[in-house]
């Protein structure tokens, strides 16, 4: 709004000359009156546009003051680029735009990242496997490992602030570990041991993350079908049907082996047994053997004379029956040759000497 000031001071220099000058001081000219001053006002009127400005700048105020933060996420903010605080789930109040700043992270739903996967399913048998899946064993051999890693935000503030590209870390950490892992063992662990090889990989990344502070929680580590590439698929199947014969006839050798050694240590054992019986009864017999000799030596001992005629007597007994012919002949006899009849008379012979010996 403009004053017209050449009109108030004509208006003003009248007044003075009506009124005698008195207009607060000589030649000084007399200020608008207050009553002046509103009819001014009176008749000025707003623009439409300088009213549609003032709401568009209330309503710009509003939306950049208030907030919401879903359930899932959390509000990282920010004052003049600085961190302030986190904002929970639900409506939220913040200073406007340009001032304060909220960046909204999700913590609770996990998100993927892939390593070779899609490059395995297309090529099918693994023929165009992507760089990162193929690894080196420990036993030398090339395979293709695919895996899936899922992790979640767990610290918002280690996340937009720590890493500048925690994506990044994440696929080369990944990798990384998984190479280390997998350079640990051969290729049949490799291909037969995918759990345990998730499972180490999974401890080791989290590790690695944390020392990195990048924010980030590994929920899980999924191994796809691990296989060699498909140039030497060939003869990594005629290896693999080679170990596997091998195996078959370690398992047969064995097979044998725990059907002889128990058979042959059964017959050792017996053949022991044997000898300690047959050397107990060798002993019990040499014992009751010494036994009898002692006693009969006692009775030698306490009757000398009867003890001789009664042991001639036994042996006598045991002898005579074992021989054929028996001839008993007097001691003043000259010559023997006529009474060997070599004939039928001559057992009746031999058994009349006995008879006339007796």
């Amino acid at each position: 709004m403009n004053w017209d000031w050449e009109k108030l001071r004509e208006n003003q220099q009248k007044y003075e000359k009506n009124k005698g000058g008195s207009g607060g001081g000589p030649g000084m000219p007399r200020p608008p009156q207050m009553d002046e001053i509103f009819n001014k006002f009176k008749g000025f009127k707003f623009p439409g546009i300088f009213i549609g400005v003032i709401v568009l700048l209330i309503l710009y105020l509003a939306s950049s003051t208030f907030y919401t933060v879903d359930r899932s996420e959390v509000g990282v903010v920010q004052r003049f680029g600085k961190y302030n605080r986190l904002a929970q789930p639900g409506l939220n109040f913040k200073l406007p735009s340009g001032i304060e700043k909220v960046t909204k992270v999700n913590v609770r739903t996990p998100e993927t990242e892939e390593f070779g996967v899609q490059a395995a399913e297309s090529a099918g048998a693994y023929g165009n496997a992507s760089e990162s899946s193929l690894m080196l064993t420990g036993d030398l051999n090339v395979g293709v490992v695919p895996w899936i890693v899922q992790y979640r935000r767990a610290d918002p503030r280690a996340y937009l602030f720590n890493v500048k590209d925690v994506i990044s870390l994440l696929r080369n950490m990944s990798e990384a570990t998984m190479r280390t892992v997998v350079g640990d063992r051969s290729i049949n662990e490799v291909i037969t041991e995918r759990a345990q090889i998730a499972q180490a990989a999974r401890e080791m990344l989290q590790s690695e993350l944390d020392n990195a502070k990048a924010g980030i929680a590994i929920v899980n580590i999924e191994m796809k079908r691990t296989n060699v590439p498909e140039p030497v698929q060939a003869s990594f199947n005629q290896v693999n049907q080679a170990i596997q014969e091998k195996e078959q006839t370690i398992y047969k050798a064995r097979e044998e082996y725990n059907k002889a050694v128990p058979l042959a240590r059964g017959e050792a054992k017996r053949v022991i047994k044997d000898a300690e019986g047959y050397a107990i009864d060798r002993v019990n017999r040499a014992q009751g053997d010494a036994t009898r000799f002692l006693a009969v030596y006692d009775a030698y001992s306490q009757a000398k004379d009867v003890t001789r005629k009664r042991m001639y007597l036994e042996t006598m007994l045991n002898v005579l029956p074992q021989i054929g012919a028996k001839y008993i002949i007097d001691s003043d006899q000259k010559n023997v040759l006529p009474l060997l009849n070599m004939g039928e008379g001559a057992s009746t012979l031999s058994d009349r000497f006995l008879q006339k010996g007796e």
